[in-house]
């Protein structure tokens, strides 16, 4: 195919470890669409990092009694031990605390300002005479005005995603002193987001392959009329506004971390050796498609800020498609960082393998409504699918060849009608199965693919060489040649899903290639300041791989061993007391 791809993955606040949530909002759904187009030999660029600013950050800081930078770099090393165990394919994964950064998002706030984009205004804002300072968003808390939902930030309202402005809430209080705060005057600077309303409107025009959720919640708000939002705050922590006189104010982290997208990519290129790179996947004339996946609290700085953004500073790529999901809930309730009702990924990973989370999270994805995460569903789509199905599937018939056919494919005979139907079958599905991908419906694509799964174990139940191979050990052969190709074709079909066990499975089969690509963690030094960084390096080939099995008879294979592994039943009531409830709750 030949294409470019990016990928911008939302960058989580590094304020917390990884929940399950944020994998299945906004990590395992973007690696899929990378690992299926580099099998395409397409040319990805998927990038993402961790969101250093902010008053998460300074929040946590606060709470902790230590520093911004002491939070951030705890929570990135954590983050990158995660994504790099989950085979998260990221060609960079970095933050926005490095100079690279800085001077990016200065460059576009200054072009935005001298092109008449951005504007200064005196606001009112919340001011805690207790603690003696003004409060940013996310130092406010009250009532939605539009939901009536409690604990609605200042910022927006994560129950219907509505942004907001502090003073919109009901009831406020500072989260510093639970005190109700003053109103005073302070000067600001705005993106003047109405100047774009009209010219977002015909870029959305054509946006109808948008997942409906998102483009309503769009149109919605370019209908009711978008107007300035401030790009600055009253904090210490993050990029000075480079305005003489305003220094001692910081850009808005919302601002700051859209632009993270472009200053990954520019860093990317300049640790390739070839620092205008990025540009193929940027530049407006680019023949590329970007894509950036994010949970559905962020579509409104995705599908609207980010774009007036680009569009303001000019001759740059908009966004293809902005697949937002819908939240994931744990055991029949929200989950919460401050409450620790939540999965946290080391937990996880200290205990299961990646590809079954993997699974579950894509099987049950929460693309169009909400999922709730059980430790019931997660032993049930473990045991029942990937053991029971596919990995029963490949098990038994790699051991079945390798113990009787001297550790090698067999060699067929006559196919007949029953093996032509089951190969055609999976060789048709590669087409639609790929477009699904390429769509992001992915919980589709992952459902097809499974069903193929069980259409090839009826095929095997049906003709049985365990017992053929007594009276007649040629069909025996013919029929184990068949199921190896299926499964070699379905190794294909479910890798961008289950790199790790697809890849094992591939040496099994006798192949010595690498599918999956290699990741390392790198530490980048600039002029003042280091940090690390999650790479990725790619199978060194452009063939388009996404096809069906060519598998030749007669290669030797490599001894068996089960995919994954079948869970006790007791792993539900473990969890679920680790959860600190008792079975049912």
């Amino acid at each position: 195919m030949n294409q470019r791809i990016l990928i911008g993955v939302a960058w989580p606040y590094a304020n917390t470890p990884f929940h399950l949530g944020h994998l299945a909002g906004a990590e395992i759904p973007p690696d899929i669409l990378a690992r299926y187009h580099r099998l395409r030999g397409n040319q990805v660029l998927m990038i993402s990092g961790s969101d250093t600013h902010g008053t998460p950050i300074t929040l946590a800081a606060e709470q902790r009694g230590i520093t911004p930078i002491e939070v951030v770099e705890e929570c990135h090393r954590c983050f990158i031990d995660a994504l790099s165990k989950l085979g998260i394919s990221f060609d960079l994964y970095t933050h926005t605390e490095t100079e690279n950064h800085y001077r990016v998002t200065i460059d576009i706030f200054n072009r935005l300002l001298e092109r008449g984009f951005i504007y200064k205004e005196t606001i009112q804002a919340f001011y805690d005479t207790e603690a003696n300072r003004f409060l940013s968003d996310r130092y406010v808390e009250g009532i939605c005005p539009f939901c009536n939902t409690e604990g609605a930030r200042g910022d927006q309202c994560d129950a219907c995603g509505k942004p907001l402005d502090a003073l919109q809430l009901i009831d406020p209080h500072s989260k510093l002193t639970r005190s109700i705060p003053e109103v005073r005057d302070t000067e600001h600077f705005f993106i003047d987001l109405a100047h774009f309303n009209e010219a977002l409107k015909e870029w959305v025009a054509d946006k109808t392959y948008w997942r409906s959720q998102v483009l309503n919640f769009t149109l919605k708000m370019l209908d009711e009329g978008l107007r300035g939002r401030a790009i600055t705050r009253d904090i210490d922590w993050g990029i000075p506004v480079p305005v003489k006189g305003y220094e001692h104010k910081r850009i808005y982290v919302w601002f700051d971390a859209v632009i993270g997208y472009l200053s990954a990519s520019i860093e990317w290129s300049a640790n390739q050796g070839s620092p205008d790179a990025w540009r193929a996947w940027w530049d407006a004339q680019a023949d590329c498609r970007s894509y950036y996946f994010i949970g559905k609290d962020n579509t409104f700085f995705h599908t609207l800020i980010w774009p007036a953004i680009l569009m303001g500073y000019g001759d740059l790529q908009l966004p293809y498609d902005v697949p937002a999901n819908e939240f994931l809930t744990l055991e029949g309730r929200k989950i919460s960082s401050s409450r620790n009702w939540a999965v946290w990924a080391k937990d996880y990973l200290e205990r299961y393998d990646p590809d079954p989370l993997r699974y579950y999270l894509t099987a049950a994805a929460p693309e169009t409504s909400d999922l709730d995460f059980t430790w019931q569903g997660f032993y049930d789509h473990n045991n029942n699918e990937l053991v029971a199905t596919w990995g029963n599937l490949a098990n038994r018939m790699l051991s079945f060849c390798y113990k009787n056919y001297d550790q090698r494919v067999s060699f067929p005979g006559e196919l007949d009608e029953a093996d032509r139907e089951i190969l055609a079958q999976v060789e048709a599905a590669f087409e639609p199965i790929g477009q699904e991908i390429e769509a992001c419906r992915f919980r589709n694509a992952l459902g097809s693919v499974m069903a193929l799964a069980r259409e090839a174990n009826r095929y095997l139940d049906a003709a049985a060489p365990w017992k053929v191979i007594k009276s007649d050990p040629a069909r025996a052969a013919t029929i184990c040649y068949v199921a190896l190709r299926v499964v070699d074709s379905l190794k294909i079909l479910f890798l961008p899903f289950l790199p790790n066990s697809c890849q094992a499975l591939h040496r099994m089969l006798g192949y010595d290639s690498d599918l999956i690509g290699q990741q390392q963690v790198e530490e980048f030094t600039e002029a003042e300041r280091s940090h690390l960084g999650l790479t990725y390096r790619p199978p060194h080939t452009e063939e388009d791989l996404w096809r069906p099995s060519e598998l030749p008879a007669g290669q030797a294979l490599c001894e068996p061993a089960p995919l994954y592994r079948k869970l006790d039943p007791s792993i539900v009531e473990e969890e679920l007391v680790r959860l600190g409830v008792a079975h049912g709750a």
